[in-house]
């Protein structure tokens, strides 16, 4: 689903987070607010109010979300799912799991708690603006705050459209795996409705495109389009980690990959490995020790006039976290870490040792083969 991601700062152990996209909507909802939104409601006002209210906006709108997913984080990590964090991107924010609800109680909860949140901030700018102009807060400010509580109330909304994997659709996945006790048939019939509407939001998109209101269609079109491709590629995903369930990297793992030595010349290396084998990466050991990992982005940093006395030694990575699975590791979980790293080969390591390398295309393969089996 992501870019390149910007982390921001980490709230209460959830790393906050931006993905670049997220730039777009920040500069849209800027421009709409401070052009149309405000003057429509708030006329006479100068120029550089309407600006002004529209940055403080959007400001509360990210701080908005970032509560919404905030409460999600938390519930799930009191029942006991483990979080990396929040992301906010193109349209909106999620929160990152490391694996799928382990009951329906767990999706219920996890679900209802950022629509309820959202609903409950809502009513209290609401409250914020009815005292306000009470008192005689000045037009500036009460429009802001009155924007505030509506768009909380339309982000609640929102997200409890029956559409998976939007927080309604995931109620409506609960409910039906609470039913049949069958996550993979849930998650199905929740990813077929996120389609559904997906494509009544594009129908919606092109007729209003077609009468005339591009910017407003052209919105329909793209979640329209957004909540398809989510909702397929999230019923992928539960069938993925069905058919990997209770297999581990070891079951998967190469356990005698190609190596290399730290003192091997670059140039040694580019003939006699990477244009023979084609690996991104490649294990380095020293008299059987592992010391790290070479990669072809480390051979870049070098100039070519240099690799005929410059060795891997060199510009090896050290076996950091980043490049290293242990052998006992679920599956599922190991996939999710290639996915969100950017890294699709990974150091298997046990107790300081090499055992093995495993891949995102083993993996892969692993998975196509056995959806051909049983489909």
């Amino acid at each position: 689903m992501f870019g390149r991601k910007i982390k921001l700062f980490t709230l209460f152990g959830f790393e906050v987070s931006i993905d670049a996209s997220w730039i777009i909507i920040v500069v849209l909802v800027t421009w709409s607010l401070a052009v149309g939104f405000f003057p429509s409601y708030y006329p006479r006002l100068d120029v550089p109010t309407y600006w002004a209210m529209a940055a403080v906006g959007a400001l509360g709108l990210f701080a908005s979300i970032i509560f919404h997913e905030f409460w999600h984080s938390v519930v799930a990590r009191r029942m006991g799912l483990p979080m990396r964090g929040i992301t906010l991107f193109l349209f909106g924010g999620v929160s990152e799991m490391t694996e799928e609800p382990r009951s329906a109680r767990t999706e219920l909860w996890m679900a209802a708690a950022g629509p309820f949140s959202s609903i409950l901030l809502g009513f209290a700018f609401w409250g914020v603006y009815r005292w306000g102009d009470s008192v005689g807060w000045p037009a500036p400010v009460l429009g802001v705050t009155a924007y505030l509580a509506f768009i909380n109330f339309i982000l609640a909304a929102f997200n409890l459209l029956p559409a998976f994997p939007l927080d309604g659709g995931r109620i409506i996945r609960s409910l039906l795996w609470r039913w049949k006790k069958d996550l993979t048939w849930a998650t199905r019939i929740a990813a077929s409705l996120g389609a559904i509407i997906g494509a009544i939001l594009i129908g919606l998109g092109l007729l209003n495109m077609l009468a005339g209101a591009l910017v407003g269609g052209l919105w329909y079109l793209v979640i329209g389009i957004f909540l398809r491709s989510a909702a397929q590629s999230s019923y992928r995903q539960v069938v993925v980690r069905q058919r990997l369930q209770g297999e581990r990297v070891r079951d998967l793992m190469v356990r005698d990959p190609v190596t290399v030595a730290p003192d091997l010349l670059l140039t040694e290396f580019v003939e006699d490995f990477i244009y023979k084998h084609h690996h991104d990466m490649y294990p380095v050991l020293d008299n059987g020790r592992l010391v790290g990992a070479v990669r072809i982005k480390d051979v870049r940093t070098v100039p070519r006039e240099e690799r005929g006395w410059r060795k891997v030694a060199d510009v090896l990575s050290p076996f950091t976290a980043e490049l290293v699975l242990p052998p006992d590791m679920d599956l599922g979980e190991a996939l999710d870490r290639m996915t969100t790293s950017g890294n699709s080969r990974f150091l298997v390591v046990e107790e300081g040792r090499l055992a093995g390398l495993i891949t995102l295309k083993d993996v892969s393969t692993a998975v196509s083969v056995r959806l051909q089996l049983e489909s």
